[in-house]
């Protein structure tokens, strides 16, 4: 399922979601989202900040709209497009880290290249690429250690390890930093920025820290499903 990378990436378009016992979660939400950008998504507790991020990562479908990424359609994907496109273009970071316990750090970051056929030459190179990584993320050290055996800050840095495995073309970050003391939310937020500078991710972070929305190139706003407020754009 090749796809062709465009300057603006993913589309939203007039995308609504409900739930029965929440309501109209997101309304009528567009959005135009270029590669390489960094977003944070800001707004009360049932905005629909986790929503939107979900749809993206087709983790959720909306009732009425599009989402267009690379000029295509990833609402008419069945499920194994919809698993090829989770595996090959996004990267998730959650607020919890949701590292496997029976699995050491190294082998919870190359779980997603298990999702995949690769060819054992294609396997050596992300292995190794995974190594760097770690390098760079400062976590080579853990490599064989579990992840009852390293702290929440460590934790968190090994998810985005994870996340970054496959060189996504979009990082989602939900919350990322919000069960972290200040010092491990700073970390990791400069940490986010530099992989995004360095690498070219595209990174859409949910937040509810303003120093964190901040340090993102674009901040977005959500109020009663829609963006009320888009700086940097």
């Amino acid at each position: 399922m090749p796809i062709k990378i465009l300057s603006e990436m993913l589309i939203v378009n007039n995308i609504s979601k409900s739930y029965p016992q929440r309501g109209i979660v997101l309304n009528n939400l567009s959005l135009e989202i270029k590669q390489g950008d960094s977003i944070s998504v800001k707004g009360p507790s049932g905005s629909g900040k986790t929503t939107l991020l979900n749809i993206i990562g087709l983790l959720d479908r909306p009732e009425r709209g599009d989402v267009m990424f690379g000029g295509e359609s990833i609402l008419k994907y069945d499920p194994e497009q919809s698993a090829i496109y989770r595996n090959r273009h996004i990267g998730f970071v959650f607020q919890e880290h949701l590292l496997l316990p029976y699995l050491t750090v190294s082998e919870n970051i190359l779980l997603p290249l298990m999702a995949v056929k690769l060819s054992l030459t294609e396997y050596s190179e992300k292995k190794e690429a995974s190594l760097k990584l770690m390098e760079r993320i400062g976590v080579e050290d853990l490599a064989v250690k579990y992840p009852f055996q390293i702290s929440g800050g460590e934790a968190q840095r090994v998810a985005l390890v994870r996340a970054l495995v496959n060189r996504p073309a979009i990082l989602l970050a939900d919350e990322p930093t919000g069960s972290l003391d200040r010092q491990n939310a700073d970390n990791l937020g400069d940490i986010l920025l530099q992989m995004n500078k360095d690498l070219g991710i595209t990174l859409i972070l949910a937040t509810h820290s303003d120093s964190l929305a901040r340090k993102m190139s674009r901040q977005l706003k959500l109020s009663e499903g829609s963006v009320i407020s888009d700086i940097g754009n």
